[in-house]
């Protein structure tokens, strides 16, 4: 039984990594093979949908243009990796919904050029917004977020925050808060 139930497994994966193969090859204007195949293992429902819609901030002046501001300057982990660059809209955090098409907060890992390379979207609602028509964590695409508690290194009131590595794999998931193989080591504190 635990046979077949592996086999049905393995089957399944293969049929989506077959299905994921074809789009990301159709995928011309990012990276290369390799960069794709990177990101086939790291796929699902939400990483898709994130992909999807961030897509078009792979230059950060379209999303500069959207309303994202650099706040916070490059957030390093307390032991290994880091964040990143926090491009955050300020009018998508003050609502108070959960869209994984319109994430809150677009991220970027700075590069030796003095440029950016999007790695991900971070999802953000105040506790008190949330809580003032909901019960219960907050969920997006079936995770769920994380509470980040008052006071806090961000100066924030308490909110929960889900990150989404869709665009540079996280070896330790798709959903941590820091990413091993993010480093703010190229970051000068200056804009593009």
């Amino acid at each position: 039984m635990k046979i077949k139930r592996l086999i049905i497994t393995s089957l399944a994966a293969l049929t989506v990594a077959a299905a994921l193969t074809g789009q990301a090859l159709g995928d011309h204007d990012h990276g290369n093979a390799r960069d794709q195949d990177k990101l086939r293992p790291h796929s699902g429902e939400l990483v898709n949908a994130v992909r999807d819609s961030t897509r078009r901030f792979r230059d950060v002046n379209q999303a500069k243009a959207e309303g994202y501001l650099l706040m916070f300057g490059c957030v390093s982990g307390p032991d290994d990796g880091a964040m990143g660059l926090h491009y955050v809209n300020l009018s998508l955090v003050g609502d108070g919904v959960l869209d994984a098409s319109k994430p809150e907060i677009v991220i970027y890992e700075p590069l030796p050029n003095g440029g950016r390379k999007l790695i991900g979207a971070d999802f953000l609602v105040f506790y008190d917004h949330w809580h003032a028509s909901n019960t219960g964590t907050p969920q997006l695409g079936g995770q769920l977020m994380h509470l980040i508690d008052a006071p806090n290194r961000y100066g924030l009131p308490a909110f929960y925050t889900l990150h989404v590595w869709a665009w540079k794999p996280s070896p330790t998931g798709a959903f941590v808060n820091w990413h091993q193989d993010v480093s703010c080591e190229s970051f000068n504190g200056q804009e593009p």
